[in-house]
């Protein structure tokens, strides 16, 4: 059996923090290795911790969700973090996963649902959703200059870059190219490393920065 993944829950309130320990109990893969109530409390934690995946609440006192994810992804990258929010104001969505944040949940969705959603991060496998994609577009394209720079991806890779900017799933992207979703996850994983990033957010933001994707 694998060891499970383990989990370090970041949120100010009991109740949030004990609904998420409910859910996950019934996970035999999650581990819940510790909690903190703000983000200060988040860094010291993972520093001592070393989780491999971050519930994150955004509003919290001390330090917010959105300061304490830039910090954590600067000095652990491994760290994949989850904002979990009770809103879906993209805004702050955006923020945090230009950030670095690998995903977010919503704290109101049927339980059941968060299974499938973790797994998916754990493999990498979650795509931008349709708001995201705009709002990056939305950006980029008010930008009068784009910075230069060579850009270093193969053909195929520079082709999963354009369908992830689209918001597609790592399966769609298998279907369009007749290639396996393991074959995707690869090229997803040397695109991310050579450009030294996260996730698909920053991916695609970087991409429009240097104008690598028409903005259609």
């Amino acid at each position: 059996m694998t060891q499970p993944f383990r989990i370090l829950i970041v949120d100010d309130h009991e109740h949030a923090r004990e609904a998420i320990r409910e859910i996950l109990a019934t996970y035999e893969n999650f581990q819940i290795v510790g909690e903190a109530t703000n983000g200060i409390a988040a860094i010291e934690m993972t520093e001592q911790l070393m989780p491999d995946v971050i519930l994150m609440d955004i509003n919290m006192p001390k330090m917010d969700g959105l300061e304490a994810t830039k910090i954590i992804k600067t000095k652990h990258p491994y760290v994949k973090i989850i904002i979990i929010t009770v809103s879906d104001e993209v805004t702050n969505l955006f923020e945090a996963l230009k950030k670095g944040a690998q995903g977010y949940l919503l704290k109101n969705i049927d339980p059941s649902s968060w299974y499938d959603y973790l797994q998916a991060i754990a493999d990498d496998a979650v795509p931008m959703s349709e708001d995201l994609a705009f709002r990056i577009l939305q950006e980029f394209t008010s930008q009068k200059e784009k910075q230069t720079e060579k850009n270093p991806l193969s053909k195929r890779e520079q082709e999963v870059l354009e369908l992830v900017a689209k918001g597609y799933k790592n399966k769609e992207i298998a279907t369009e190219f007749q290639i396996s979703e393991y074959t995707v996850k690869n090229h997803l994983k040397n695109i991310l490393e050579k450009l030294h990033l996260q996730n698909r957010v920053q991916l695609t933001s970087y991409a429009y920065e240097h104008g690598w994707i028409d903005k259609k």
